[in-house]
């Protein structure tokens, strides 16, 4: 297994970090953050960023994909961490996506991947139901009457809710709350009768929605498959990966702000870089952040290898991820002092962006607990 990346995808991240630069830092969602619009995404910047073919990373060649690997995208989302850009690349290329690839029939992949692919269409997956990720428990269910299903129940927390134009929906059609079989999934339009949404404002400002459905209605063409567990699974390990590696690139985004002040700022007439105990903290925070660069590099060969155990790499992933990027998230607070938690350094929008990514697709206690049982324990 390569841990470093290979020419092509280093030509990828480096034409990604210049682009990112010039175009979605952080001064550019300060902006977003204190517009009317509500917006976490600036479209022209997602619809540049299609154009460049990042939306196409993955999504196979058939379908207006360039087949390129998990490991290529992994790199884009680092440097997505690294500043700050809110994109539907992980609700609506890599988790939506996913599921109507591994789920859908090919009618379905031929009219909906597309759209995904080029960047014209964002698609969210509403999955789970509380504020912890729980996909077993779901209890929004579909009844089957006729040709069509009768879809009733609520979603919490779906990653760009609010601007997606289409949903796939994690529904029970079957069994009991924590079942493994009975699991289905269906696309619906976001305009469909009965269904709403409320934006959910958590505290990294970007774009989150609960949603309700009441009786809303779905031909049964919008079922993706009979079962939806294996290409749930699939799908969700695909983005645990991409987010660990985009809050990779957040931690070092910290790491490195914060060395750098260390060298800068003077106490007691030193530089307090040169104290020995933050020297030590300093360390720690570099070995931790290139242990997690080498479980996040293996999750995501793991994903494009299709090895047997890549759910023990992807959740080992997300779990270092996890620990990693709050350890340094909050050094970097305490050692920038009294303006480490004040709104107008940077430092502040990246702790909030590290603590609602803790929670999403898995804190470190889901992971844990799921590697522990991929291995028996």
């Amino acid at each position: 297994m390569p841990l470093v990346l290979n020419e092509e995808q280093r030509m990828l991240r480096d034409s990604t970090r210049d682009f990112l630069r010039d175009n979605a830092n952080t001064q550019h969602f300060r902006a977003l953050r204190g517009s009317d619009t509500g917006q976490a995404c600036d479209p022209a910047t997602w619809a540049s960023m299609a154009e460049l073919g990042l939306s196409a990373i993955t999504a196979p060649e058939q379908y207006g994909g360039l087949a390129f690997g998990y490991l290529a995208l992994g790199a884009v989302f680092e440097e997505c961490g690294q500043f700050l850009t809110a994109t539907p690349l992980l609700s609506s290329v890599v988790l939506s996506g996913s599921l109507i690839e591994l789920a859908g029939n090919e009618e379905q992949k031929e009219a909906l991947l597309p759209p995904i692919t080029s960047g014209e269409s964002i698609v969210a997956a509403a999955i789970d139901e509380g504020p912890h990720h729980s996909p077993l428990f779901t209890a929004l269910s579909a009844r089957q009457e006729g040709d069509a299903y009768i879809l009733n129940g609520r979603k919490a927390f779906v990653i760009d809710g609010m601007s997606a134009d289409k949903l796939v929906v994690l529904a029970r059609t079957t069994g009991d709350v924590g079942d493994r079989n009975g699991l289905s999934l269906f696309v619906l339009d976001t305009a469909s009768d009965g269904l709403q949404r409320n934006r959910s404002n958590l505290v990294d400002s970007r774009d989150y929605a609960d949603i309700e459905l009441v009786d809303v209605a779905v031909p049964k063409s919008a079922l993706l498959g009979d079962e939806a567990l294996p290409a749930l699974d699939t799908a969700l390990d695909r983005a645990r990966a991409c987010l660990a590696a985009e809050m990779l690139g957040g931690a070092q985004h910290l790491f490195d702000r914060t060395v750098a002040y260390l060298k800068e700022r003077e106490q007691f007439g030193a530089k307090i870089g040169s104290f020995q105990a933050l020297q030590h903290r300093a360390a720690r925070m570099y070995v931790e952040l290139e242990l997690t660069r080498s479980a996040v590099v293996d999750a995501l060969s793991a994903i494009d290898e299709e090895r047997e155990m890549t759910a023990a790499s992807v959740s080992t992933a997300k779990c270092r991820a996890n620990d990693t990027f709050q350890l340094i998230a909050n050094e970097a607070v305490q050692m920038h002092g009294g303006i480490g938690v004040t709104d107008e350094l940077d430092v502040g929008l990246y702790f909030k962006r590290c603590r609602v990514s803790l929670q999403l697709l898995g804190n470190s206690g889901f992971h844990k607990n799921r590697f522990a049982s991929l291995n028996n324990f």
